[in-house]
């Protein structure tokens, strides 16, 4: 079976040009099964049955894993033997009549207006790394960039005369988000006073660097949002996820269009986007109930 998952591992790099933390998810999820089908006796597709799939998904209920990571590893099995079938390794797909494992109706947590203002200004200093750490924190909420996408971006893709910026997103997919005059301000001091002492080598074409001078890695930025939290007096686990729903939400509350959202956040589905419409709607209710007499 191991072979054919590398078949499908390189139809994927191939055919769908999925970014390398793409590629590392689906090995992770069909690699896993595939050890599952093969200690099971299975060695040929003809050979799995859905008895075989739903056996797997059993092992991860069991180990803990939680739905929505469950449901992402079907996905990943889905399309998996999706691929045997049109390639004609298999007659048939036993996926076909699995159900995705039931997920909870649990909004993303956004930060309010005040909170995200605080977060902003917690690096205050004028060190080289309080510069790089604000212009970053600006930037992700002025643009709902994912944390892959903010560390990867190169002094080519930003255009701060035009207020613009070009990112590749999933599925190597380029996209044009605007950059607001705030975050390029900030952006702007960065590039003048911090960025050309960071870059030792003066040889980075990459826009964020630490302080070795290197790509910024999406693990150090993780860090360094829950540090500038901890010191904005906000007690709650964030991420940097935190400030693309807060972005998006924000937009939304403030009248803009489902599809402008759509296009700024890079989501292939607008039935992805609309998440953000419920939460402004829960955020609602839960102002009247707070705040009215007879809430």
């Amino acid at each position: 079976m191991n072979h054919y998952l590398d078949l499908f591992l390189s139809y994927l790099v191939v055919e769908k040009g999925l970014t390398r933390n793409t590629l590392e998810a689906y090995s992770r999820d069909v690699g896993g099964y595939v050890s599952f089908l093969e200690g099971g006796g299975c060695r040929e597709p003809s050979q799995v049955r859905s008895t075989h799939v739903s056996s797997y998904l059993g092992s991860l209920k069991d180990s803990g894993l939680a739905p929505r990571s469950r449901a992402r590893a079907l996905s990943s099995i889905r399309m998996f033997h999706r691929f045997l079938l049109r390639e004609g390794y298999a007659a048939d797909n036993p996926t076909a009549i699995i159900e995705s494992p039931r997920m909870p109706g649990k909004l993303p947590h956004v930060l309010s207006p005040v909170e995200v203002e605080a977060l902003l200004l917690a690096p205050s200093g004028d060190e080289c790394i309080d510069l790089r750490d604000r212009a970053m924190l600006e930037l992700l909420y002025a643009t709902g960039l994912r944390v892959s996408e903010l560390v990867s971006l190169r002094l080519s893709d930003l255009n701060l005369v035009a207020g613009y910026l070009m990112t590749s997103g999933k599925g190597e997919k380029e996209r044009l988000v605007p950059v607001g005059e705030s975050a390029a301000k900030v952006l702007a001091d960065y590039l003048l006073h911090a960025r050309k002492s960071l870059d030792r080598g003066g040889e980075s074409r990459f826009l964020f660097l630490s302080r070795l001078g290197g790509k910024m890695s999406r693990q150090s930025f993780w860090n360094i949002i829950k540090k500038r939290a901890l010191q904005a007096g906000i007690r709650r686990d964030i991420s940097p996820h935190t400030l693309r729903h807060s972005f998006a939400t924000h937009l939304l509350e403030n009248g803009a269009d489902l599809r402008s959202v759509q296009l700024m956040l890079g989501h292939a589905d607008l039935s992805t986007t609309q998440i953000y419409t419920h939460i402004s709607r829960e955020r609602l209710k839960r102002l009247h109930q707070e705040l009215h007499p007879r809430g």
